[in-house]
């Protein structure tokens, strides 16, 4: 007997390893949407307006699937322009959002689950702040709660993304001007006694707590809350996120001399980290139909810049097999966490031949800034270990 487990231990010695096999999933869309083409206007009029579009932990893997799903068309395709960026943070090879949302917004490499801190747990100053600086109009729009890593980013300043009284906290002194997402129980009823709704209120803020009453606000300082957590998937929504984005652009076009907006399709990530296909291609495809709205916007709004990335990839994602011409696929979650791959840049409009090869999400910060500038034409700078 010994004998024979010593030869039965040899040989699984022998046997390579075997990691437990991902499901496969399969999606079929029954109802692709039309996409038209968008001309792009001219590249090199100066910017006035930037629209940065983050889709949360959708990487070139997801939009593969949506655009097979979408029978081989997506809006975000008009975008002539293409680069790739690095998402590692400071102190980890696969970051988080909070740190991705930093390095975007501020254009510092920070620490893992920080939000607008640097390492040394300073301060940092967002693009909402540096618009702001310009007297620009400024403003964010995202399907999740406010104080989610992405928003936090821009819009707060935090060493631990899950400090959410925290971040709420802060919103009373963020410099946006229309905020729209969800997380309203974190505004009232807080171990600090404070109401944030009336704190901002008290500032000039128009406040609605659903989409009905936020479309029917005039154009003006707008915090809009409409959930009490995130807002619910595409399907029961509707399509709100681009009817948020849409009012954000009519309010803060006014300024002549012109606005940053920040709009994230928050819960792609969310449906992607527990690994539901059909849900995370919906939110995709939300995402998308939104974005073609704003190039429409840009293009008939010369002068305008528009940025699409993600924060990072998330679940492993890869598309399988399926059926162009019948909008099938198959795909598996090989995690249910983030990974370190690359995410591409798409870029549309004023200054974003910018946008193109290879680079940190940190230089994101800093070529939309050179754009506000007006010196998109002029070489951005890589800071070493930015």
């Amino acid at each position: 007997m010994t004998l024979l487990l010593r030869v039965l231990a040899c040989a699984l010695l022998l046997v390579p390893p075997q990691l437990p096999a991902a499901d496969t999933q399969s999606f079929i869309s029954e109802k692709p949407y039309p996409v038209a083409n968008i001309r792009e206007p001219e590249q090199h009029l100066p910017v006035n307006n930037v629209i940065l579009m983050i889709g949360d932990g959708m990487g070139i893997h997801h939009l593969s699937a949506a655009w097979a799903a979408n029978r081989g068309r997506l809006f975000i395709e008009n975008c002539p322009v293409t680069g790739i960026a690095k998402t590692w943070c400071r102190d980890k090879l696969v970051t988080d959002s909070a740190a991705a949302g930093t390095a975007m917004a501020t254009g510092t490499k920070t620490l893992y689950k920080r939000v607008a801190t640097c390492p040394e747990g300073n301060k940092l100053d967002s693009l909402i702040d540096k618009a702001k600086d310009m007297e620009k109009s400024t403003g964010v729009v995202v399907t999740c709660e406010l104080n989610d890593a992405t928003p936090a980013a821009f819009c707060a300043n935090n060493e631990k993304r899950s400090d959410s009284y925290g971040i709420i906290g802060d919103y009373p002194r963020s410099r946006a001007d229309f905020i729209f997402g969800g997380g309203s129980k974190y505004f009232t009823q807080r171990p600090d006694g404070r109401d944030i709704f009336k704190e901002m209120g008290a500032l000039g803020y128009k406040i609605a707590r659903s989409w009905e009453e936020a479309a029917a606000l005039p154009p003006g300082k707008t915090l809009a809350v409409v959930a009490p957590g995130n807002l619910p998937p595409p399907g029961k929504r509707g399509a709100v996120l681009r009817q948020a984005t849409l009012k954000a652009l009519e309010t803060l076009s006014r300024n002549p001399r012109g606005f940053f907006l920040m709009v994230e399709g928050s819960n792609i990530d969310k449906a992607a980290h527990h690994g539901k296909l059909a849900e995370m291609m919906e939110e995709i495809f939300d995402f998308d139909r939104t974005a073609g709205t704003v190039l429409e916007w840009a293009a008939r709004h010369p002068g305008t810049l528009v940025v699409i990335t993600a924060d990072h990839n998330t679940g492993a994602f890869s598309l399988s097999g399926g059926n162009l011409e019948k909008g099938e696929i198959t795909a598996l979650f090989s995690s249910g966490n983030h990974d370190g791959v690359a995410v591409p840049v798409y870029a549309f409009g004023s200054g974003s031949g910018a946008f193109t090869g290879i680079y940190e999400n940190t230089d994101i910060f800093r070529k939309i800034m050179a754009a506000m500038k007006g010196e998109e034409n002029k070489a951005v700078p890589v800071k070493k270990d930015s």
